[in-house]
């Protein structure tokens, strides 16, 4: 009677661990799958946002196209043709785009 209580208590411990490999492995699927690119992306669009400076071509979320013409720590002013300058929050560039 004594063993069976025993063995019971073991094999108790020893099926929660078995229950919880499962979420450990899915947990580690889903951060190297969707978390962790996330944050390199995230990590990529700081560093490019940080790096804008005067005289540098943008594209904003919206698919505008425009230079910058003005700079602060959180708004960009735009120059979208000879004469219309428009301004932006920082966090609406999408993209820099290669002078050419």
């Amino acid at each position: 009677m004594f063993e069976f209580a025993a063995d019971a208590g073991a094999g108790g411990a020893s099926g929660i661990v078995s229950l919880i490999w499962p979420f450990v492995l899915m947990f580690a699927i889903f951060y190297f799958l969707l978390i962790r690119p996330q944050q390199k992306k995230q990590k990529a669009r700081t560093a490019m946002l940080r790096a804008l400076s005067k005289g540098d071509k943008v594209v904003t979320i919206g698919g505008l196209h425009g230079t910058i013409v003005e700079i602060t720590d959180d708004t960009i002013v735009l120059l979208v043709n000879d004469a219309t300058k428009l301004t932006f929050d920082r966090s609406s560039i999408s993209q820099g785009v290669r002078n050419e």
